[in-house]
């Protein structure tokens, strides 16, 4: 099966201006998420989905740079759309999308989540990060009664999504406008993992876990 994976770059971020170029340890933020995929041993090619070409220098050799429309650079431009304009280019029959803001996911959590879309016991998967804490929605308690309050251990844990990855067969994109399929493998992932740089302050958080992260990998780690 031919996988890809890409990463849809802007450089025309809004809340923290030029995200991903800004420095990250020794290099851009956006160098972390292709040095991640190139590593994982799950991908036939990986690509920087960009209309900017100014991004080139700050990605690792072997990434393929594909140049996408400026109109989907807009404010107003829902990610789906994205997503099909790249899979429309690149045909394949799986597609893992990453997410520069998320420069913390080893190789082998990727590894993970294609090879269980590839074996087919999943459509798709998806990186999540579980709270086993007591969770709240519209007003009322998710994952517990008020009249009978759990051990904190004893609760039932709530998924949530991170912007780390989504991989998915061609058709879940293309014939069900969908970046999740119905039987999706919710992949967990670590609390370093889950973190997403949205602002300044996850920035400078990620900033002071580079060290741990680039450590984690050179040891051996067996999540690495």
């Amino acid at each position: 099966m031919k996988t890809v994976a890409f990463v849809p770059l802007r450089l025309n971020s809004k809340r923290v201006v030029g995200k991903n170029l800004l420095p990250l340890g020794n290099h851009a933020l956006c160098w972390y998420v292709f040095r991640n995929l190139l590593n994982a041993q799950a991908f036939d090619r990986v690509y920087a989905f960009c209309s900017d070409e100014s991004v080139m220098p700050h990605i690792p050799e072997g990434v393929e740079f594909l140049k996408r429309d400026v109109v989907l650079d807009g404010d107003f431009i829902k990610g789906l759309q994205i997503y099909r304009a790249f899979c429309e280019i690149v045909h394949a029959d799986i597609y893992a999308l990453a997410h520069a803001t998320s420069p913390f996911i080893y190789p082998k959590t990727y590894e993970k989540a294609v090879n269980a879309v590839q074996s087919g016991q999943h459509d798709s998967a998806l990186s999540v990060e579980q709270k086993k804490t007591f969770c709240w929605f519209k007003g009322e308690p998710l994952n517990y009664s008020l009249t009978d309050v759990p051990r904190t251990q004893d609760l039932e844990p709530v998924m949530v999504e991170t912007s780390g990855f989504f991989v998915f067969g061609r058709d879940i994109l293309v014939k069900h406008n969908r970046r999740i399929g119905f039987n999706p493998l919710l992949q967990e992932v670590s609390p370093l993992e889950a973190l997403d740089i949205d602002n300044p302050e996850d920035l400078e958080l990620g900033r002071a876990l580079v060290p741990t992260f680039m450590h984690s990998l050179h040891a051996g780690d067996n999540n690495a």
